[in-house]
């Protein structure tokens, strides 16, 4: 029989920082391969487009496996998961120094991908996550889960950045390659499986069935809850945005540096922006999880979209000076990862948690899909016109689109009922006549 999970009272901390842990770990690549760019180029002459293509197909691949991995960890247990595809994250990441042509480069940084899906993806952290609080802490718990994405960016990078500098990138890479190991210690807080906290009556108003009844309901599939939310116009609106996101994301992540060896300024710069976006990304993830629970989510969306372009526009006019890249660093992560609480929170309010992982995976795809663009279309535009101008005016076009579709999302009406219900001895939801 399968089963699924349930965690009663429990701290929401105590399961959200281990999902955190796991998604810094798969981070730490992630937000600092953008430094093996210009030594990758250097050692093997494959040119900054064809790496920028490879890093691209990662980036696609990390989209495409999230829905599957969402939902084979909804089926199989989300320990399961994380501990198989570590290994192979581990295995990736052994590869790349080895990968001497566009060809190998593109097929181990896609078993990266795939892999990273599974070992830290936002699908299955916060689909495992999501089933062990109550509705109202929802917001909170995916903002921490939310924050450990930047703390890999803020730890990692600057280390990376110094270990390239003192013994070369094969021996960061290596250094990459064993990090995933700690993961398999982590999935064991996942591995126990009990069934889930239910949501607030209003979402699906429903009569409460006796006990002995319950079991005879069967649940409805991965499939057709996929179906009931691909007609949602809401839920294509939070897809489209969170698009944006990815393309807006991971063009920083894998260029930044460039933009910065472009500029003249000092190559270890590099290390300290993203460090500064991950810093500034750590509280910003939970204080938006923390807004959400209070204000609208939708509302949330559009002004950190319209705050991205604010930024992205500043940056194309001012003088590029050191303290103009830091800046902007800060800016940036201030608004990234805080998109992922309210969309996670959109999706789940919407449609509930037990398929959340299947639901929030495609949307990652769509997510994914913009970071391929962003990375790929970032390499071409530099070898076309020596400069990332094109690019930037892009980020600030999508940067309003997204802000538009975000307020024509139609957030559940019951949403302040599913955040405030419960207490805090007993957080559970309302009955639906209370």
């Amino acid at each position: 029989m399968n089963e699924v999970d349930r965690t009663d009272g429990a701290s929401v901390w105590v399961i959200a920082l281990p999902a955190a842990a796991l998604l810094a770990i798969t981070m730490a690549s992630r937000a600092s391969f953008g430094l093996f760019v210009s030594p990758i180029n250097t050692a093997t002459g494959l040119g900054i487009a064809t790496i920028s293509f490879a890093v691209a197909i990662s980036q696609l691949a990390w989209g495409a496996a999230q829905p599957v991995a969402g939902a084979l960890a909804d089926r199989y247990g989300a320990a399961r998961v994380i501990a198989c595809t570590a290994l192979a994250l581990a295995i990736g990441h052994a590869l790349i120094p080895f990968a001497i042509t566009g060809a190998g480069l593109v097929a181990a940084l896609g078993l990266i991908g795939v892999a990273s899906a599974g070992a830290g993806g936002t699908s299955v952290l916060l689909g495992a996550v999501s089933r062990r609080v109550a509705p109202a802490q929802r917001g909170l718990a995916g903002g921490v889960v939310g924050a450990g994405g930047p703390i890999g960016q803020l730890v990692f990078a600057p280390a990376v950045q110094a270990m390239i500098l003192a013994s070369g990138w094969v021996t960061a890479m290596f250094a990459l390659a064993a990090l995933p190991l700690a993961a398999l210690p982590l999935a064991r807080r996942f591995r126990k499986r009990v069934a889930a906290i239910p949501e607030v009556a209003a979402l699906q108003p429903a009569p409460v069935r006796p006990r002995s009844t319950e079991s005879s309901v069967p649940p409805p599939s991965a499939l057709a809850a996929l179906r009931e939310a691909s007609g949602s116009t809401s839920y294509w609106c939070v897809t489209g945005a969170f698009f944006v996101c990815g393309f807006h994301v991971s063009f920083l992540l894998a260029h930044m540096p460039g933009v910065i060896e472009l500029c003249g300024l000092p190559a270890a710069l590099s290390g300290a922006s993203l460090a500064l976006m991950g810093l500034f990304n750590i509280g910003s993830s939970i204080v938006s999880g923390i807004v959400i629970q209070r204000f609208s989510m939708k509302l949330t969306l559009a002004i950190l979209y319209a705050l991205r372009g604010v930024g992205v526009a500043a940056f194309l006019v001012l003088p590029k000076t050191e303290i103009t890249v830091l800046a902007f660093s800060v800016w940036m992560g201030m608004t990234y990862m805080a998109t992922l609480p309210p969309t996670a929170g959109l999706i789940g309010g919407r449609f509930g948690t037990r398929h959340l992982g299947t639901l929030l995976g495609t949307t990652m795809f769509v997510h994914q899909i913009g970071s391929f663009l962003g990375v790929w279309l970032g390499g071409i535009a530099l070898e076309a016109t020596g400069s990332f101008d094109w690019m930037w005016r892009l980020d600030i076009a999508l940067a309003a689109a997204a802000a538009l579709v975000c307020l024509a999302i139609r957030e559940p009406r019951n949403a302040s009922a599913a955040k405030h219900a419960g207490t805090p001895g007993n957080c559970r939801p309302a009955t639906a006549g209370a």
